[in-house]
Order: C-alpha cells, then structure tokens, then sequence
C-alpha cells in the first residue's frame, strides 16, 4: 500500500478520498487553485500545493503541474477524483511516465471508451448487447437518412465525441431527420469540435441502470451489484439508488455478466461503472463506461459495505481482487439512496449560484446517514467550479424506509446565502412517480412543472409566526441592549412597547417571493394583535426558542419550526418550508435596475460569445450574449424587440454579477 498519494481533485470528492487515507495511514497532498486556497480539502490535508489560477484550465486541468507536485512532495500516487483529469488518457500516461502510479484505468483502457461509436463497436464485438444503430464514419447525409431507415423510428441522433447531453436529438419521423441532423452537427461542432454523429434506436421510457464494476492488474473483473439512475434532467443525475426496484435477480445476473465482459473487453482495471439503457420489458442495451469513480459510489459503499476508495487503492497498488472481495457474488443489505444538493435556482431554470454560505445545516450523520461535502458554513460557493454543497446518502432495510429517512434528513438541511435546491429535493422525493418508482430518464423533462408545483400562497399560521418571532427577537434584543446601559434598572431600559397616550404600534415589513406584506402589531412580550390589512388577529402566549415559535391564535395553538437567517426567516409547515427576508418599513423602494432596456450578468462569470453587434435589430428572446459559470452556459437573451444601443463586454472577459452587458436603445 502507498504512504503518500496526491489528490489530483477538490470539493467533496478531495475530502472524501482523504477520509479513507486517514483511516489508512497514508499520508495526502492536496493542489488548490487561487480561489480554493483556503477550501476544506486543503484543509483537511497533511500538505497542500498551490497550482494555478482560478479557472480550472489555470490549476485542475494542468496535469504537468500536477504531476510537478507529486514528485515534489514524494507522493507515490496520483488520485484524480472525478471530473477535470479524471478520464484523461493523456494524463495517466504522464503519470506512470513520471514514474508514479494512476490510480485508476489504464490510458489504453480510457482511449477505447474515448469514442462512443468505437466503443459500441467494440462491446458488440465483445458480445455484449447494443442498441441498433449506425457507427461509421461515412457521414454523407443521403447514408445518414437510408441508415436512419434502416434502423427505424424513433431514433436518437448523437454526437460521437460528447458528453452532457450536448449534441443530442430524438427524431421521430423521416420528415424530421434532416433538420434534426444538421442541428446535432452544428451543436456538436461548437462544443466538441467534431460534427461525427451516430444514430441509434430510441428507447421509449428507458431507466438508466448502471452496473460497478472492478478489475485488478491479474485479468480479474467483478461487478459490486446495480445502481438506479433514472431519475434524471436534461441528462443529469437527479436520484441514484441500490438496489434498483425494477431489477429482478435475474435481469441483475444478466446485466452484471454483460459488464464483467465488457471490463474484460477493454482489459480494465480499477473502478470503473458500465452504463446501460434499459426498457420497460427489461431489454438492456450498453451505453458506455465510465472509467473512473462515480458521483454516486457512496449508494454502493452503503448497500455492500465496501469502501470503494479502499479497493482503488489496494488494486493500483497491485492487490488481487480475490484476497479483496471473496464473496462472489456480492452480497447486499438494505437500500441506500443519494441526492445532490445545489447552489441552484429550481425556480429560475436551475441557475447556478454562488456566494458566502451565511448558514448551512446538515443533519446528524450516523450509520445510516451519511454526508460527502467540501465546504462547511462559512465557506465560499465559488463562480469557477460545480456547485454541489454536499451529497446526502441515507440506507435504511428498504426503500420505503430509505424514502422516509431522506425525507427527515432533508427536512434538517437548511442553505442560507445562495438559493439551493432543498426544496426542489423534498417535493420530488414525495412525487408518486419517484415513491412507485416508476420514473423514466425522460419524466422530469416532461413533468417538471408538475415536480415543481404551483401553489405558493403564504398559509397565514406561516406569516403569523415569523411575525410573532421577529417581535420577539427585537424585544430581547432591545431587553439586551438596555441592560449594558449605566443604568439597566432604568424605565428607558424597557422593552414592552409603552406609549404615552396610545398603545405602541410596530411595523414589520415582510417580503415572500415579490410580494411585500406589511404587519401592524399592537402589544409585547408575547401577546399581540396584528393588523393584516383590514384582517385582526389575536396571539396570545407566543414564546420563541432559537428554532421554533408557539403561540395561541385565536382557539389554536400553533407550534412552528422558525429558523432565524441573516435578514430574514425561514419558516417549516407541513412539508413546506417558506423563507421571509424582513425589509425596514421605511426603506426607499426605487424601481428596478434596468428595466426593459438592459442584460445585465446573473452572476459572475466569464463571456463565452456575443451573438449581436451595436444597431442590431433584436427580437424578443433573442440570444444576445452567452456566458459561463459553475462549468454551466448560461444563455441571456433580448427582453423585448428593439435596437442593441451598447455592448458592455467582450469575449473572454470575466464579468462580476449584475453588471450591464447589453443595452437596448430607449
């Protein structure tokens, strides 16, 4: 085994593979970029080295830096996470080049899952089962067309060297293929570099289950059992679980001797996961492998009792996957289940967002719950990199037990600062569609709005509540105040509200989505009367913990969770949580910045292409200026027909939020 291995990596996946060093004794070399130099996993390190600027092409995607480090600090091993240099095939080389140990596939491995149209090739070759399709290189439009006859409709048109679901398209009909072609090509261009395209059979309603497997250096590969990933949007990993509820024994026995002979296929080594697409009638067919540690590992580590990190590095070591994992096959407990959650926007098309994380609540961990992160409160949600928060892994003795422990778990996660996507969480994991697990790659695409929900009414016991509790924090804050004067027993010193001639009124102004509320309040200490526009209310009794507010209204006794946020509250009801930001009653309330007559940046980040000129004539929803951020390309289009007046930015500058890009003529 290593005494030292660099962690070519950040974020959640650098400290979870440090924690498995920790417990090893083997020592570990974190690299940082200048936006992580105080992030957790260099933190948590024994050493750190810096390695470039921000941008991942400055610092991550620099392989001879990171390589540099290595042998600089005597680490034995080059561990690349997931993500950047991870499936790098170039990189591997230069690491057992330089004299260290890759842990994870050979680059001959990586180069033959390179391409997805050598690799179907190659698996179908191997006997393991693929989609019908086209492959070739001939890419003459009239072959495109008969081939696409051939195989029959509906078809899926894919770039052959892409990923993310860039240079994708459904064709349903012959009349559709051209058009559809010709955009695949284009979109594949622009992103890849490469217009290549293959065509396969669409499989309508497909699950996406993918099946770990592992081989070590003495032409040994097993599989660790299923993963279900079909909860999906736009292409991305929503849910992932194990066991799969649609996977019988014998469809599990199928599918994991396809994926040992696909590892044998390649002559694999190290984790690695094959992916396959699976039809209601549980015909399955190879998509792809990935040749590194998976997002969703913990599910399998949970199910199995494994620490796949552990096995990575006893096989890039030289270890025999038989004095490893004697048990054949592997035997599973329990359900486990993972959810991401994300500096994002549901609401505003799942923008990414990024900012100081004021508050960030994770529930207990135990044996059955368990959290990866890379950050803790305090810390940065930075403009440069993905922005997950933390992954949330729970295991319970079935999955209508792990759904019902995800739902508490969710229920102590509180993220103040950016917006996440908590809330968007909680709703899918009580959606009928995930709880009958009947779900599809395709459902969230088609039912988002649904998943999403449309009632956002404020329940009155809500707004009673945060009311309640902002009166409350004000008397005691005033009570505390009042008492470091020189002289606490002083009437001044009271906090109860008293008037000379009237009763005291307080102003509370509260905003929830756009909406602003304003509350009167009559009384202190806990017994009130609230004045919402012409509606009274009577509380009476209210008292207030540093999480929850009870009270009498009217013949009810209310008990509610309230969390107070920086400027503002969060609010739990039902399985609802609302969020109220306070606003001083008396603040200027100017118009919006902008309007209708200028683009500005949602966020900070770095101009990728200006679309339009000045005296450009635009239209409404017109594209105008593309930007990217959180490894995501954000689209800013025209907000009304009109004349491009001024363009505020340039290809390849870095731009901060807010800031005007595009303004349109008066």
């Amino acid at each position: 085994m290593f005494n030292k291995i660099l962690i070519a990596n950040r974020g959640e996946i650098a400290c979870r593979i440090q924690r498995t060093c920790a417990r090893l004794g083997i020592a570990t070399v974190a690299v940082y970029s200048d936006a992580d130099a105080r992030a957790q996993h260099v933190r948590l390190a024994d050493e750190g080295r810096w390695i470039g600027g921000s941008r991942p092409a400055d610092s991550y995607l620099r392989g001879d830096r990171i390589i540099e480090a290595a042998l600089a600090t005597g680490a034995q091993a080059i561990h690349p996470g997931f993500g950047f240099l991870s499936e790098n095939a170039d990189f591997a080389e230069a690491v057992s080049a330089a004299g260290l140990r890759f842990i994870g596939p050979s680059a001959t491995s990586m180069r033959k899952m390179g391409s997805k149209a050598g690799a179907k090739n190659l698996m179908s070759a191997a006997g393991v089962p693929v989609v019908p399709g086209y492959t070739g290189e001939d890419q003459d439009p009239d072959l495109l067309a008969r081939e696409a006859a051939r195989i029959g409709f509906p078809l899926m048109i894919k770039a052959a060297h892409g990923g993310g679901g860039k240079g994708m398209r459904v064709v349903r009909n012959a009349g559709e293929f051209i058009g559809a072609l010709e955009s695949c090509q284009r979109e594949a261009r622009g992103a890849f570099g490469r217009d290549r395209v293959l065509l396969e059979r669409y499989v309508e309603r497909p699950r996406h289950i993918e099946i770990q497997i592992f081989g070590d250096h003495h032409g040994h590969v097993i599989h660790l059992n299923e993963r279900e990933c079909s909860a999906q949007r736009r292409y991305q990993k929503v849910i992932e679980e194990s066991p799969s509820p649609f996977v019988s024994v014998e469809l599990r026995a199928a599918m994991g001797a396809a994926a040992v002979q696909a590892g044998h296929a390649i002559d694999y080594a190290n984790a690695g996961t094959v992916e396959f697409i699976v039809g209601p009638d549980g015909d399955f067919y190879f998509m792809e492998i990935n040749t590194r540690l998976q997002v969703e590992h913990p599910v399998t580590e949970m199910v199995t009792g494994l620490d796949l990190v552990e096995l990575q590095l006893a096989i890039a070591s030289g270890g025999r996957l038989a004095d490893l994992v004697p048990l054949r096959p592997v035997p599973t407990h329990g359900h486990a289940i993972e959810v991401r959650l994300y500096a994002e926007d549901p609401e505003a098309g799942f923008l990414p967002g990024s900012g100081k994380l004021d508050m960030l609540r994770l529930p207990q961990t135990s044996a059955s719950v368990r959290l990866d992160s890379g950050v803790v409160e305090g810390d940065e949600v930075t403009v440069h990199y993905d922005p997950m928060i933390a992954k949330l892994i729970v295991h319970a003795a079935d999955r209508t037990a792990a759904l019902a422990r995800l739902r508490q778990a969710l229920a102590h996660t509180v993220v103040a600062g950016p917006k996440s996507n908590v809330e968007f969480l909680e709703r899918l994991i009580r959606h009928p569609a995930v709880v009958d697990a009947s779900i599809d790659t395709g459902y969230l695409d088609r039912h988002l709005d649904e998943v999403m929900g449309s009632d956002n009414a404020l329940p009155e016991e809500v707004l009673v509540a945060i009311a309640v509790r902002a009166l409350l924090d004000e008397e005691a804050l005033a009570a505390a105040q009042g008492r470091t004067g020189t002289d606490p027993h002083s009437p001044w010193a009271l906090a109860d509200g008293w008037r000379h001639g009237h009763p005291g009124k307080r102003l509370k102004h509260l905003l929830h989505r756009e909406a602003l509320i304003e509350v009167a309040a009559h009384g202190h200490a806990g017994d009130y009367s609230l004045y919402l526009g012409a509606s009274r209310l009577e509380v009476r009794g209210a008292r207030a913990s540093a999480e929850s507010v009870d009270f009498l209204l009217g013949e009810r006794a209310v008990r509610l969770r309230v969390l107070a946020l920086r400027n503002g509250y969060l609010a739990f009801a039902g399985e609802r949580r609302y969020t109220l930001s306070l606003r001083h009653p008396y603040a200027f309330e100017g118009s919006k910045s902008g309007g209708g007559d200028s683009v500005r940046a949602p966020m900070p980040g770095r101009i990728v292409a200006v679309r339009v000129d000045a005296d450009t004539e635009v239209v409404d929803g017109q594209e105008l200026i593309v930007m990217e951020a959180m490894k995501m390309e954000i689209t800013l289009r025209a907000p009304r027909v009109g004349v491009v007046a001024e363009i505020r930015a340039s290809v390849g500058e870095f731009v901060e939020a807010d800031m005007v890009l595009v303004r349109l003529q008066a």
